[in-house]
């Protein structure tokens, strides 16, 4: 594995302060991440990435067509204002 020249001298350092290899030391690092990573919640998006194109406006083009992105918003803020939300 290449690594640049400060990282290579520090790892260097380390191995020789714990009395180990470096590639000792480097498989300990990795293992650590990765028991990190395992160990962490998850993200929203990661928990959310199931529902994602699960529903579908049935209007492909509002981001384009500026006409149907108002019609959307006026029908949204009427039935906010109908169910007695602002």
């Amino acid at each position: 594995m290449k690594l640049p020249v400060a990282l290579h001298a520090v790892l260097t350092r380390e191995a020789r302060r714990r009395n180990v290899t470096r590639s000792a030391l480097v498989r300990e690092v990795i293992e650590q991440a990765y028991d990190r990573a395992a160990t962490a919640a998850p993200s929203c998006a990661e928990l959310a990435g199931n529902l994602v194109g699960a529903v579908r406006s049935g209007r492909t083009d509002l981001a384009t067509n500026r006409q149907l992105l108002d019609e959307a918003m006026i029908e949204d803020a009427q039935r906010a204002a109908a169910d007695g939300r602002r």
